[in-house]
């Protein structure tokens, strides 16, 4: 892992510049389009009820601003326990 690369496949899904990366979280997924400096699709699903989720971003804003991104955990505690996060 290279956050906010994964090595290993996972259901965070990120299409830019031609080709496919995975994201260790939905977080890390606009993290890869913003380490590349770049435009791209972020596919995936909903942890809560497992709907597919997929849109685009472009210039640094999803396509749909309906989205919520909720964190249990406050940002700043994050690292405390990362895999819990």
């Amino acid at each position: 892992m290279a956050n906010p690369f994964s090595a290993a496949p996972t259901p965070h899904r990120v299409n830019a510049r031609g080709r496919w990366w995975y994201a260790n979280c939905a977080w890390d997924a606009f993290g890869i389009l913003a380490a590349l400096h770049t435009d791209g699709r972020i596919e995936g699903e909903c942890p809560d009820c497992g709907d597919e989720l997929s849109f685009d971003v472009a210039g640094a804003r999803p396509s749909d601003d309906s989205l919520l991104f909720h964190c249990l955990v406050p940002a700043r505690h994050w690292w405390d326990d990362i895999v819990y996060t």
